[in-house]
């Protein structure tokens, strides 16, 4: 199990952060996640494991001006 956005989700061996925003059902919406203390940038999605027990945190993209 994990935590994501505070919210308890099921963990699964294998799982990428692509798999993990692609379940949460909006992919494009996050240039970069933080898994406990470690900040993923969208080109390292695919490839970046998601470990039991971690606390996902998803940072969308901010524009102003």
């Amino acid at each position: 199990m994990i935590r994501v956005a505070g919210k308890e989700h099921p963990w699964w061996a294998g799982m990428t952060v692509a798999d993990l925003l692609q379940e949460c059902g909006e992919p494009e919406s996050y240039p970069v996640v933080r898994i406990n203390d470690h900040y993923v940038s969208r080109p390292n999605f695919a490839v970046t494991p998601v470990p039991d027990d971690a606390e996902v945190f998803l940072i969308p993209m901010i524009a102003g001006g």
